[in-house]
């Protein structure tokens, strides 16, 4: 299947409670993350669900807010993670990819958290756009998806 047939997940039902999320985007590449965002997002309104979109500034910030959202007073079901990480000419984007996607998983597992990890780490600024699109295969609809569907897990587990 070619990315443009390609088609937005669909939206996990979740019994009970409106789950509430919190969406966390480092829109470095703008256009490219608005994408991620409008796709999450869109998802996430068609499974009813709540959200809040909250901003940091960089890719290594993300599991970082997602920390502080955690020890915080506004309580969240789950966090979807957005951004984008483009090769460039040094290996500075081998540091940020390891290190970012290592934040992430350490802060899920650590507190357990249902999250949908949207962090595209790519070679070309065309790569993502293919993977943001919302006509296409969009990263931020699958990232927001797989939150909702932990959310499920968790309840169903007796977690939350």
């Amino acid at each position: 299947m070619s990315t443009a047939d390609a088609k937005l997940p669909t939206a996990p039902r979740i019994e009970g409670r409106k789950p509430h999320l919190l969406v966390v985007r480092a829109p470095y590449y703008t256009d490219v993350v608005d994408g991620l965002r409008d796709g999450a997002t869109r998802l996430l309104a068609e499974a009813g669900a709540a959200f809040d979109v909250l901003d940091v500034s960089g890719a290594l910030e993300l599991s970082g807010a997602i920390r502080l959202a955690v020890r915080g007073t506004r309580p969240f079901d789950g966090y979807v993670a957005l951004g984008c990480v483009v090769r460039g000419e040094t290996d500075h984007y081998d540091h940020v990819c390891r290190e970012a996607m290592s934040g992430l998983t350490q802060v899920t597992l650590q507190f357990g958290l249902c999250l949908g990890n949207g962090l595209l780490t790519v070679h070309t600024v065309e790569q993502a756009v293919a993977r943001s699109r919302l006509d296409g295969h969009n990263k931020g609809a699958e990232a927001a998806a797989a939150a909702l569907v932990q959310i499920r897990a968790s309840r169903w587990l007796g977690v939350v």
